[in-house]
């Protein structure tokens, strides 16, 4: 094997001089330490890397897997055969996939490389939500599906023995209303109850009460989930409060925290949470909060069984693509890059709330009272039920996405609460938006409503 550390050596009888040499062993050395600096620490590095050297990290791991063995007899039915080189590309070379059947995180034994690859991945997941709000987790891990996918694994994995006669009847989980399809399907994908609790109005916001969970409480529960970052008027839940409850329930507690990595003030939560009761997984979506392609999570909790047992409950071998892609993402931000990616959403966020109180005063509407790091909503009280329903798709007319505009008379699923007053609109300012964006986007929401009002 190549010394790449002897290059001087190698050389030292040729025409070039040592210098020269000394010099060109410099700069390699430069460009490989990094390498060297995450195999022995295995941490997310401060400063973010080249795209080039990670690209040589990822092509070094993946021809560790036999796939790359030019002399192997493959005799299997499923050898990493791939029809198109774009298929190396698109998978970052890791073909094989990480896991085996029934153990995600176990070694893949055609896949060296790839296993490298996905306890590096993983080493990272724990050490970003330790860096940023969560220093009691012990342990996390990237799953190749998203967030509602990743909720119905983790409820799977903890869920009782029905085998066991006295615990046959326990299939309900607690859910504080949250209007998401995802969270309802993957509670009813492995044939569990929710029992929702409803939110209630206090002024503009939606909250649901520590006592009306309390109260919803029933022997067939085994589980209560609980949220963080969700639309406005929904606030995040009293999950300090929640873990207490848990931990003298003995309920299984999952938080989803789907965009929550980005605010320090929702990650301040869950590490009260943790310290003060009851927590078992923390769930979060890659996409929304390390810009990732979407098809991943990273689940975190405080006890190392846990995620362990989380990783034996999925059925067969996974792609490594999502992995790579969250990888590939926490060595080009690093710990300074995600960070200035977190200052710019703050800065960012304030500058959504003022752009839309300036609009709000000409139209004679208002930015609502609600607690959101993220989301900014504003009033439309003036607007009419079909000027309601115009604005939505004025704004996609004016090229404007991801805005949510909101009539509660004509759709009450999105509100998270019976009988919401008031009709609104909900922009985000999350992690990655640009100023830019926010600025033109409200330009266009006031030209849109200008439009459907005249």
């Amino acid at each position: 094997m190549v010394d790449l550390n002897k290059i001087i050596e190698y050389f030292k009888n040729s025409k070039i001089p040592e210098n020269m040499l000394n010099r060109g062993q410099l700069v390699l050395n430069e460009f490989l330490n990094p390498l060297k600096v995450l195999f022995e620490q295995k941490a997310l590095p401060n400063k973010g890397w080249k795209d080039e050297q990670i690209e040589l990290l990822l092509k070094i791991l993946a021809n560790m897997d036999t796939d790359k063995d030019i002399n192997a007899s493959q005799v299997g039915e499923r050898e990493a055969r791939i029809a198109s080189k774009l298929h190396l590309k698109i998978s970052g070379g890791f073909c094989h996939g990480v896991g085996r059947s029934g153990f995600l995180t176990a070694p893949q034994p055609k896949a060296p490389g790839g296993s490298i690859m996905y306890e590096i991945s993983n080493y990272l997941a724990r050490d970003i939500m330790r860096k940023f709000g969560l220093p009691n987790i012990k342990k996390a891990i990237i799953t190749p599906i998203a967030t509602g996918m990743s909720l119905a694994l983790t409820l799977s994995a903890f869920k009782p023995d029905w085998n066991n006669i006295k615990l046959r009847s326990k299939r309900k989980v607690l859910l504080p209303r949250l209007d998401h399809h995802s969270i309802l399907k993957s509670i009813n994908f492995i044939g569990l109850d929710p029992k929702i609790i409803e939110g209630k109005v206090f002024d503009d916001a939606v909250r649901i009460p520590i006592e009306d969970i309390r109260n919803a409480y029933e022997d067939a529960c085994y589980a209560i989930i609980s949220f963080t970052s969700f639309f406005p008027p929904r606030e995040a839940d009293e999950i300090k409060e929640i873990s207490k409850f848990a931990k003298e329930k003995d309920l299984v507690h999952i938080i989803v925290n789907a965009y929550g990595v980005q605010s320090p003030e929702w990650m301040g939560l869950i590490r009260s949470a943790i310290d003060a009761g009851k927590v078992d997984a923390v769930i979060q979506s890659t996409d929304k909060n390390f810009l990732t392609p979407v098809g991943a999570s990273l689940i975190a909790s405080p006890y190392k069984e846990k995620i362990e047992k989380i990783s034996k409950s999925y059925a067969g071998r996974a792609s490594a693509s999502p992995v790579v892609n969250f990888l590939i993402s926490m060595l080009s931000l690093g710990k300074n890059g995600y960070e200035k990616l977190i200052k710019n959403q703050q800065e960012n966020r304030k500058f959504l709330e003022q752009k839309l109180n300036t609009l709000a005063e000409k139209i004679n509407e208002r930015v609502m009272d609600i607690f959101n790091p993220v989301a900014v909503a504003m009033t439309l009280n003036h607007l009419k039920r079909d000027q309601l329903y115009a604005l939505g798709g004025a704004l996609y007319n004016l090229r404007v996405t991801g805005p949510r505009v909101y009539d509660p008379s004509q759709k009450e699923f999105g509100t998270c609460a019976e009988g919401y007053p008031t009709p609104y609109i909900v922009m985000n300012a999350a992690i990655g938006s640009k100023k830019t964006h926010i600025e033109n986007a409200v330009e266009r929401l006031e030209k849109a409503y200008n439009q459907i009002t005249k």
